[in-house]
């Protein structure tokens, strides 16, 4: 498994799995049918907007449905010969503080049909030197507190336990773990 940048050659097998019901985005389930109709209307915008690295692209629509602008970052897909994933890295230019509204620095996830197989804790390890190369002392990684499985995978790569902490109201002000990752 390794990381790729979104490009047509990879569209089908992702939107194959947008139609299986995976979403990136885990707390917005209808976020596959927002971006199967982006990707229906303009793929080639969709894909530019995979690399945001001056947050130039549409505003981000939160759990609770509000709305705030949006970071710079970008995401890449899991690729075995076929789509596994995403993960994506945001962060503020000149600091490695995130908004109150922003969760963390990383988010991955891994379709069903492949996981257990290694493919997030590869993904977190390869995107930690792009999160050095853009001048990021450290990255912050939150997780829920019964997602073991995310844990494991956040230790794999030397993260360590901040602390608890409380979700904002935009996220329904639920528990949470977050961990950090040194990038020394």
């Amino acid at each position: 498994m390794h990381l790729v940048l979104p490009t047509n050659d990879h569209l089908d097998s992702y939107v194959a799995a947008l139609e299986r019901g995976w979403s990136a985005d885990n707390l917005r389930p209808e976020a596959a049918q927002e971006e199967l109709a982006i990707i229906r209307a303009d793929s080639a915008s969709f894909l530019a907007g995979m690399e945001d690295r001056e947050a130039k692209g549409s505003p981000i629509t939160l759990p609770d449905g509000s709305i705030v602008k949006r970071l710079p970052g970008f995401r890449r897909w899991l690729w075995d010969g076929e789509f596994c994933g995403s993960i994506n890295l945001r962060w503020q230019d000149g600091t490695p503080e995130l908004p109150p509204h922003c969760l963390g620095h990383i988010g991955y996830t891994v379709v069903p049909w492949k996981q257990r197989l290694g493919y997030a804790t590869l993904a977190l390890a390869q995107i930690l030197p792009e999160a050095k190369s853009i001048g990021l002392p450290y990255v912050e990684i939150t997780t829920n507190l019964e997602n073991i499985a995310s844990q494991k995978v956040i230790e794999a790569n030397g993260g360590v336990l901040v602390g608890p902490f409380t979700k904002g109201p935009q996220y329904g002000g639920k528990p949470g773990l977050r961990f950090r990752i040194k990038l020394a």
